[in-house]
C-alpha cells in the first residue's frame, strides 16, 4: 500500500458523474480522493486525482482493501448497469461500516409520443425484436452484443467506445466505434441514412447519449428501452452540488 492510496474517498468510476466529482474533489485538499476504474474502456480519461485501475476480488476483496487502506467513504458512480459492482460496494461498506452513496443520473422517461417498448433485461430484448427481419440500432455496450447472436435474422449497426472482438459480435452486424456525447442532429442524420427500424438501449439516462432518444422520437422510430437492474438500497443523489455536502456531511469526525 502506497500513501498516495491511503485515508482517500474512493470513487468507483466508470462514467461522466465520476469524472466530474473528480475534478471537484481535485481542488478540495480537505477532501481527497482516488478514483477507481474497473479498466473495460481503453485510454480511459484519468482526472488530476490519484487513480487505479482493476477489480477489487468481490466483496471480500474490497472489504480487506477499504480497511487495508482506512478508506473513510465510498461513491459509488459506476455505470447504472454495472449491478454487480454496487452490490460489492453496498456489501463491503456495510462490513465495514463506513458510508456510501450512490451517486448517478436520472433514467429516462418516455413523452407521450415516443414509441417505446420497455423490458427488464438483454434477453427480453433480443426476444422483443421478434421474427421479422429489421435493421436494429444497438447502443447496448459491448459486453450485451454476443446476446443477439439469437436473433441472425436480424442486420445490426452496434456503436462501442472500443472495438468488439469478433466472436462477440452478432452475424450481419456492422460497427460503429465513436464516444459520447453524441448531437441529436448527428443521431437524427445517422438513422435517416440507414433507415434504422429500431434502436435498442440501455436506459442508462443523461444528456449524453440522449440525442438518439430525441431523434428516434422526432423520426417515429421503435425504441426497445432495457431497463435498470435492481440498485441496493441506501442514499441516493443525482445532483453534484448535492453529492459534495453530503461528503462533507459524513466525513468522519477527527
Amino acid at each position: 500500500m502506497g500513501d498516495e492510496q491511503a485515508g482517500r474517498i474512493l470513487i468507483l468510476g466508470g462514467t461522466s458523474e465520476a469524472t466530474k466529482l473528480a475534478a471537484a474533489l481535485a481542488s478540495e485538499t480537505a477532501l481527497p480522493a482516488l478514483l477507481s476504474l474497473a479498466g473495460r474502456t481503453s485510454k480511459p480519461a484519468l482526472p488530476a486525482i490519484p487513480s487505479r485501475i482493476g477489480g477489487f476480488g468481490g466483496v471480500d476483496g474490497l472489504a480487506d482493501w477499504l480497511e487495508a487502506h482506512e478508506t473513510p467513504m465510498v461513491i459509488d458512480a459506476t455505470h447504472p448497469f454495472a449491478a454487480r459492482m454496487s452490490w460489492n460496494a453496498a456489501q463491503a461498506c456495510a462490513r465495514r461500516k463506513i458510508p456510501r452513496l450512490i451517486y448517478t443520473r436520472r433514467p429516462w422517461e418516455p413523452a407521450p409520443q415516443d414509441r417505446w417498448t420497455r423490458v427488464p433485461d438483454i434477453e427480453a430484448a433480443v426476444a422483443a425484436l421478434g421474427r421479422e427481419p429489421l435493421h436494429v440500432f444497438l447502443t447496448v455496450g459491448r459486453l450485451s452484443l454476443p446476446a443477439f447472436a439469437r436473433a441472425p435474422w436480424h442486420s445490426y449497426v452496434a456503436r462501442s467506445i472500443d472495438a468488439p472482438q469478433a466472436h462477440e459480435l452478432p452475424p450481419r452486424c456492422r460497427v460503429l466505434l465513436a464516444r459520447p456525447p453524441f448531437r441529436e442532429a448527428d443521431e437524427k442524420a445517422l438513422m435517416r441514412g440507414e433507415k434504422f427500424d429500431v434502436v435498442c438501449t440501455k436506459n442508462s439516462g443523461g444528456a449524453a447519449t440522449e440525442g438518439k432518444l430525441l431523434a428516434a422520437r422526432e423520426l417515429g422510430v421503435h425504441v426497445i428501452m432495457v431497463e435498470r437492474p435492481q440498485a441496493p438500497q441506501g442514499d441516493a443523489l443525482f445532483d453534484l452540488a448535492a453529492v459534495m455536502t453530503w461528503i462533507r456531511d459524513h466525513l468522519p469526525t477527527p
